[in-house]
């Protein structure tokens, strides 16, 4: 067999310039671009993989070669909120922010896009267990950022170090918390709206700072 002069042997096959790796990069990033947009408007529930692989234009073939099930998209999506978010306070905290300005740092990362609080708060609360593991993974993640930045602002000094995570992991239950009543009549795209979300997310995390300072 003659191979083409302009393939050499054992070269993957490319199209519109892509191998076959970006192509499958691409069609997976359709793929949760979509699932955010539906999971969103419509919910978790009420949205099909069939839904999903119209408006993200990938075949069901291409669904199930990425995701093998609607529920493993769900979750590469809150994983790709979690990293996006995660990327915003890291920079920020490196940065020198100071508390209150990271409190809001959090919170816009998950606020500003309105459809990004509803995937991560809204619709898909508790749908299944594996769901719910990966919420509480992205808790845990929050916790222990909380504890990077008070042991970098001296709390560690006035908490038994025991307790630091335990705190913390009340401490961001009640942020989110927060974020999930505010979403319930709150309108995510007026401006002074997420003004007093964030104005209350820094009320309550000062408090508990008093709290741990008073020990």
């Amino acid at each position: 067999m003659t191979l083409p002069k302009d393939r050499p042997s054992g070269s993957a096959r490319r199209i519109r310039g892509l191998g076959p790796d970006e192509r499958r990069e691409q069609r997976r990033r359709q793929l949760l671009d979509a699932a955010l947009e539906l999971f969103a408007e419509q919910g978790y529930a009420s949205t099909s993989i069939e839904q999903l692989c119209q408006r993200a234009y990938v075949g069901t073939k291409g669904f199930y070669e990425i995701f093998d099930s609607r529920e493993s998209c769900y979750i590469a999506l809150l994983k790709d909120v979690t990293a996006h978010t995660e990327a915003l306070v890291t920079a920020r905290f490196d940065a020198g922010a100071d508390e209150g300005a990271l409190v809001a740092a959090f919170a816009r990362a998950l606020i500003d896009d309105p459809r990004v609080a509803q995937v991560a708060f809204g619709h898909g609360v508790a749908v299944s267990p594996a769901l719910e593991r990966e919420r509480r993974a992205n808790r845990r993640w929050a916790a222990r950022f909380v504890v990077r930045i008070w042991r970098s602002h001296g709390v560690v000094d006035v908490v038994p170090e025991a307790d630091l995570l335990r705190l913390a992991t009340g401490l961001i239950g009640g942020l989110f918390d927060l974020i999930a009543d505010w979403l319930l009549d709150a309108d995510p795209a007026e401006p002074t709206a997420v003004s007093a979300l964030i104005h209350d997310l820094d009320a309550f995390y000062a408090a508990v700072r008093r709290g741990l300072i008073s020990r």
